[in-house]
Formats: structure tokens, sequence, C-alpha cells
């Protein structure tokens, strides 16, 4: 991470200014997005399972943590370990939360100390992103090993002028934003950092103490046109997170009261260099890196450190709107982690890969991937995926994909952390899925819609038996996703998201622990100058989980909760801010035996340049 904090602040102590897209105007259903985690950017009709929230919509619900983004988005499921920084886990079609590959501006950012390799998205902050993806389904052609359930990619933002936020409410909480930056066509030049506290709540939902919560990130990038033909850029992030946790305290070991407390410390980057070749080619080399370091404070403190970084160098030809396009790569992920001083140990593989779209008729697009990892540790892998989007008329488009995926051991488990009997050979788990789509959009794009139906079978799934690690388990996981989206008038617009999963343990035919049958989100836009208005609603049925002896099965009820965020603009600079979590004061867990908050009041104001 050294080498890459040095280089890219010398680039921006190079560069004078940089570019940040000012406000974002309310969102309206008019807009052609286009999904870029596909490794070629895409219309979104031409993908099955992708889902976009930009800028627009994570301003319009005032959301403070990409989580309860996420929790919208039909098929992810969302799950953590208590209110304000408790350990949270993204579900995608029902996979386990160490199946969904992190990206962050491109790099890969999940934790290789976890046992499971796992991201933890409790304190990634919405204040500085642009826009956040989400591919669903088997992505192993795009990216490799972890992208089994599917993928998580977010983008942060750049601002022209400065922007500054603030807010307070409920539980003792703040909240702050600061950000700057200038551009021009050949340079430019941001900044921003995110702050948030809260005395919080109790993390157990049978405690009485309160466990406070202290995250903050901060945003360094810039870019610079060497030429007509060569460009540079690179961004750094940085991430600092104290939270207080409760957990399982002699001498009943049941979720109770504790005073333990877990930092983190994340570093994430990159830097690029893009050239325009011959044949109409566009080259990209980039280096990024990803720092994580945990702490865990308590009777038995501990430490974990993890590193990766990714070499990478990509071609391509051209763009969404064009009847033909590709792009080819090859990259170096280099992965080490510390466990908390036990033993240490390297996993890196070297890959291959190449995305190819087509129109092949006026109606019928063809999109195929082929990826090809060599694990040092492991045997060599192929993945690939195709997909086929068909233009059926009156503005429908039906879209089927197959798609597979792999992901090797952790480093856990290879080494067989806390094993207490002998090891034994792993294989990477491996995956396939399907999906169809039928959607549809209006002439004027007001009015869309779509119903997917999807299959994902994991074999091999690596699970803790006996004292060690063992390829035993298979999954399977049968789902349909529904969605809506109205531009009702240019005041109101309407969102509607529908989940029915049905996920198993193939090896014992139980149903996949934190995986509802059920889930859907409504959200009501209103805007009316200088007054704008979003209702949220968002429900899941009850699911299977684990009691608070954190071992005996038990059903986690089902709940519905609603937000309410309001905002009235006092002229072109000052907007003032009001959000109601909970609105109805609902008593629910998200997980079983953690607690959820009750209804809190945020009051707030956002000045611009």
């Amino acid at each position: 991470m050294r080498s890459l904090l040095i280089s890219t602040v010398a680039l921006a102590a190079a560069l004078p200014a940089c570019a940040f897209a000012e406000d974002a105007s309310p969102p309206t259903a008019l807009d052609e997005l286009i999904v870029t985690a596909t490794r070629l950017p895409s219309r979104l009709d031409l993908v099955t399972g992708a889902h976009v929230i930009d800028q627009a919509e994570l301003e319009a619900r005032q959301t403070v943590f990409v989580t309860d983004a996420l929790a919208t988005v039909p098929g992810v499921g969302i799950t953590r370990n208590g209110a304000f920084g408790g350990v949270a886990a993204i579900r995608i079609r029902g996979a386990g939360p160490d199946k969904t590959l992190v990206l962050i501006d491109g790099v890969p950012a999940g934790d290789p100390a976890d046992p499971n390799g796992t991201f933890d998205p409790s304190a990634v902050q919405a204040a500085d992103l642009e826009r956040v993806e989400v591919l669903s389904g088997p992505q192993g052609s795009l990216w490799g090993s972890e992208a089994i359930g599917g993928v998580v990619a977010f983008t942060t933002r750049e601002l022209s002028g400065w922007a500054l936020e603030a807010e307070g409410g409920s539980f003792g909480t703040a909240r702050g934003f600061a950000g700057a930056g200038v551009s021009t066509e050949a340079y430019a030049l941001n900044g921003s950092v995110a702050a948030f506290h809260t005395d919080g709540i109790s993390k157990a939902a049978s405690g009485t103490e309160k466990d406070g919560f202290d995250t903050v990130t901060a945003n360094l990038g810039g870019r610079l046109r060497v030429s007509d033909a060569v460009r540079l850029d690179g961004r750094l992030r940085y991430t600092n997170s104290d939270i207080a946790i409760d957990g399982y305290a002699p001498p009943t070991y049941l979720l109770g009261d504790t005073s333990d407390r877990n930092k983190s410390r994340a570093w994430s980057g990159f830097g690029r260099a893009t050239v325009d070749g011959a044949w109409g080619l566009t080259h990209e080399l980039s280096f990024s890196d990803y720092d994580l370091t945990r702490d865990n404070l308590s009777a038995f403190p501990s430490r974990y450190t993890a590193q990766r970084q990714v070499w990478r160098w990509t071609a391509a030809h051209g763009g969404p709107g064009d009847a033909a396009a590709f792009v080819v790569g090859a990259e170096r992920n280099d992965t080490h982690a510390d466990l908390a001083g036990r033993t240490s140990a390297d996993l890196s593989t070297t890959s291959a890969f190449g995305v190819l779209r087509t129109q092949v008729l006026e109606r019928l697009t063809l999109t195929g991937s082929a990826r090809y990892d060599d694990p040092d540790a492991f045997k060599a892998r192929g993945t690939g995926r195709l997909s086929a989007a068909l233009a059926l008329g009156g503005g429908f488009t039906a879209t089927a994909s197959a798609g597979q995926g792999f992901k090797t051991p952790t480093i856990s488990q290879v080494v067989c952390d806390f094993c207490f009997a002998p090891p034994v050979p792993l294989r990477p788990e491996v995956a396939d899925g399907y999906d169809l789509r039928l959607g549809w959009r209006s002439p004027d794009g007001r009015l869309s819609g779509a119903v997917t139906g999807y299959r994902l079978n994991v074999r091999d799934q690596i699970s803790y038996v006996a004292s060690r690690y063992v390829n035993i388990a298979r999954t399977r996981s049968t789902g349909v996703e529904a969605e809506a989206d109205a531009q009702l008038s240019d005041a109101w617009r309407v969102r509607v998201a529908y989940s029915w999963t049905d996920a198993i343990d193939v090896t014992t035919g139980k149903s996949l622990l934190r995986v509802p049958d059920r889930s859907g989100a409504a959200s009501l836009f209103w805007t009316n100058d200088p007054w704008a208005a979003t209702l949220t609603v968002r429900g899941e049925s009850s699911q299977s989980d684990t009691d608070v002896d954190g071992f005996s099965p038990i059903v986690r009820k089902g709940f519905v909760t609603a937000d309410l965020a309001g905002s009235y603009r006092l002229n072109a600079r000052v907007t003032l801010t009001a959000r109601v979590e909970n609105l109805t004061d609902q008593r629910y867990q998200e997980t079983y035996g953690y607690a959820e908050p009750g209804r809190a009041i945020y009051l707030g104001v956002k000045l611009r340049d």
C-alpha cells in the first residue's frame, strides 16, 4: 500500500485541480442506464440480474450507509449483527456472503484475513459515492474467484466546487461531509471527508448498554490528460472505524452485553494509465491495492492484517451504443494475510479474460465472456458466460444467460486455522447459474418493469466440520425477482421490487440460514421545487437463523419498516433536510438476537458552491 500511497500523492501534487459532479437532481425514470461492472459497459436491458443505484437516488433517499440502499435491490439480502456498525454481510440470490465479490473503484475489497474472505460493508458511507452496481449470478468469467452469487461495485464521485453537509439526531448521532474539487478538460483534483458518530443502542437485543460507532472515510482523486492519446488517473480511499460490539461472555456464553470493541483501518486505491492506440483499441494499465487491519479488543485481543494487490492490463474497442464491442485483458492478483500472529500465507492468481458483445441481428444481441484463472496453489480453471437479448417488439426484451463461478479456498481454510483435526486437501468451490428475464419499457421511457427467474447451484462448498475444513456442502437457490419503475408525472415516481427465494442445503434439505423466502421494497419519490420527499417501505418474511447460544436453530420473525426523507431548498446553495427512520417504531430484528433501533429523527443542512 505504501508504494501506491506515495505514487498517488505524487500524482495529486502534480495536478492543480479536479472534477466533482454537481448535486444530482431528483431521480427520474427517463435516463438510459449503463452498467460498467460488466467489464464491457453495456445498456442495462442487455444484462440479466443488473441493477444500478445512482447518486440521484442515494441523495433522494438521504442514504447514509450503502447497506440500506442495497437492501432494496431484488435478490440482495443484508444481515448485520446489530445496528450502527454491527458486522454486516451481503447475500445475493441466496448464496453465502463469502460468495459476493465487492469492488471499490474496481479494487477487490474482500477481507483475506476473514475465515470466509467476506467483505464487511457496515462502514461504507454513501456520501462520496457516484453509483452502486449489482450484478447477480455467477460472474467468474468477469472477475474470477468469489463472484459466485454476484458482484457489488461502488464507484466514488467527483464534485465541482465545494460541498458541506451536517446532520444530527436520535441516539446522539452526528454526521458530516466536506468535499471540494476543481476541473478542466486537461486535469482534475478532488478530495472529501465523511464522518459519522453515534452513541448507539445495544447490539444485543437482550442488552442494556449503548454500543457506539465512529467511522471516518477520506477520498483523494485526480486525473491528467498528458496528450490526446494518453490519460492518467488515480484515487485513494481511507476508512477508519471504531465499533462497540456484543458477544458471548461467560458464564452463560449467550449473546449479551460485553465491553468488546473492534477497530479497523482500510486503505484502497488505484493508479491507471489509459492509452488510445492503433486499430481503435484503448489500452489500460492499472495497479490497485487494498490494505486492511482489524483489531479485536477483548479479553483475548487479536490483530488481523490483509493485503491484496492487482496488476491489470486491458485492451478495449467499442462502446455501449456500438453494434460490436470487446475487451480483453490479463491480471495478476497477489493476496496475503496474517491471522493474529498464528500463521500467515500468500494466495496469488494469474488470469486472462475476454468479453465480446455483438448485434448479430437487428433485434438480437449476444454477449460472451471467458476467463482462465491459474492460482499458484490450485489447479487452473476456466469459466464462461453467455447471454442473449432479444427485442420482441412493443417495448419487450427477453434476456437469458448462463454463467459459471468458482471460489478458491481462503487463507484460513488453506492453513486450517483453528483446526483440531488433521487437515484434508481442499478443492475450489464451483457454481453454475441460469436466469431468464422479460423486461418492458414504454416508448417514452417513463414506465418499465421486469420479471427474472433464476437457478444457482454451488458444489464442493467448504464447511467447518468435525474440527476441520472439508468440501462437503451442495446448495441450490431458485427464485423470482420482479421490479417496476414508473415516472407517474414530473413530480411523482415510484419504484417497486420483490423477491421470492428458495435456498436450501441439498445435502441436508434444510433452508439456508438468514435467507428470507420473500422480501420486497417500494419507494415513492416526490418533487415540487423547492420541496422533495421520499418514502421507502421494506419488508422481509421469516427466515431460518441461529439462537442466542450461537448454535441452536431458530426462526427469526418477518418485519416491515418504513423510512421517510424530506428536504427544502432555501436557495441555490442551502438545502434543509429531515428524515425519519423506522417511521412506525417497529420492534424487529434483521438477525436473530441483535437489536434494531426504534423510531429515529434526524435534521440536517447541505451547502453547495
